[in-house]
């Protein structure tokens, strides 16, 4: 029996389930609400572990194509003070390929591959039916019916509320985010201080991160405990009076490291939003989530990788299963799976968080390794 499956939302874990149904000859159809792929910009790097997002990617078939893409070298991490010192300067060998790094945007044209996916449908409501899956209702005010509905919409997701009535709270932590386009040329300095992978330097309640993207890209990460509007006196889209918000907060730090911020273009505002650590919920026929709807948690290296992980194992067993019964006790199974999977990494990342970005820097540095994937 085919059965009719939605998965909302077209990030890694949506699209990962979309793969790994369509290698196993399973029809779905992918609901995204951008307008297209290239929308907006998808991001920043990510490193996807051996035995999450690598595995996901192997159950999909992709495993070949991700090693041609991915960059080892970007495993690389060095760790600065406020001043400058070289606290840790980590580099990979060279058939190190436990985290190695891929850009957001090409990992999901990988994943789209030969997907057909709805763009433009912009989901509303999800709504379980008695006897009949559930019924999803769109912005343009059609509606259709799956025996299936899978949310992968993220953070803020339109599905969540058809199974849970938990909402994202604020940590006190936010991030802006900033990027320097061929920094090799343009910054060779800073190209040299960020290296091969990412730089970390840890203050006081704040941190500056850097990573390296392929094409000469970095993004830049500034994360500081502040209330939501912090920046109400200067609107993000004013770049210089947001730099300078910046560079005053992280006044007295090396010069080096206020250039990271110095020369971004642009500054975006990511407020650091969670789901409680041991969220789940009382399981509904027709609806599941998976990824940041259902366990949203500080980006310490795990959604992606858990999300695509998720996907790829739900896809598993939606193909195997039979019936709506075998499809609904599928679900229920690995739902079960999720959550204790989850609500570890959920406690981890928000511990992690919290030392991180701490009044005490030293136990950041101490503690770095505790709150890295393993």
């Amino acid at each position: 029996m085919r059965h009719r499956i939605a998965v909302v939302g077209g990030g890694p874990g949506g699209l990962t389930l979309a793969r790994v149904l369509h290698r196993r000859g399973h029809s779905v159809t992918v609901l995204e609400r951008e307008p297209g792929p290239d929308a907006r910009p998808p991001g920043g790097t990510l490193d996807l572990q051996e035995k999450m997002g690598q595995l996901a990617l192997e159950k999909a078939g992709l495993a070949a194509e991700f090693r041609a893409l991915s960059r080892p070298e970007g495993q690389a991490m060095r760790i600065l003070g406020p001043d400058g010192t070289v606290l840790r300067d980590w580099r990979p060998s060279p058939d190190d390929l436990a985290n190695p790094e891929i850009d957001r945007g090409q990992l999901r044209d990988l994943l789209l591959g030969p997907l057909d996916v709805q763009w433009g449908r912009g989901v509303t409501e999800v709504v379980p039916q008695a006897r009949d899956g559930a019924l999803v209702r769109f912005a343009d005010g059609r509606q259709e019916t799956f025996d299936l509905v899978i949310g992968a919409d993220g953070a803020w997701s339109r599905v969540r509320p058809a199974v849970s009535s938990a909402t994202p709270r604020y940590t006190g932590v936010t991030s802006v985010e900033t990027s320097l386009d061929d920094v090799d040329t343009r910054h060779p300095d800073l190209a040299r201080l960020v290296g091969d992978g990412s730089l970390a330097v840890y203050g006081v309640n704040r941190s500056v991160v850097a990573q390296r993207n392929s094409g000469g890209h970095v993004k830049v990460y500034a994360k500081f405990r502040a209330p939501l509007d912090w920046h109400a006196d200067a609107s993000m889209d004013d770049v210089e009076a947001v730099r300078s918000a910046l560079l005053a907060l992280f006044d007295g730090w090396a010069a080096p490291v206020l250039d990271l911020l110095g020369h971004g273009t642009a500054f975006v505002h990511r407020p650091l939003y969670v789901l409680p650590v041991s969220h789940t919920w009382t399981h509904v026929p027709g609806v599941t989530l998976l990824g940041d709807a259902a366990h949203l948690m500080p980006p310490l290296g795990a959604g992606a990788n858990l999300a695509m992980l998720e996907g790829a194992e739900l896809a598993e067993s939606i193909a195997d299963a039979s019936g709506l019964g075998e499809l609904d006790e599928a679900v229920r199974a690995f739902e079960e799976q999720m959550w204790a999977r989850a609500g570890r990494w959920a406690a981890l990342t928000a511990e992690g968080l919290e030392r991180l970005v701490s009044a005490d820097p030293a136990e950041a540095l101490a503690q770095w390794d505790e709150v890295q994937p393993s």
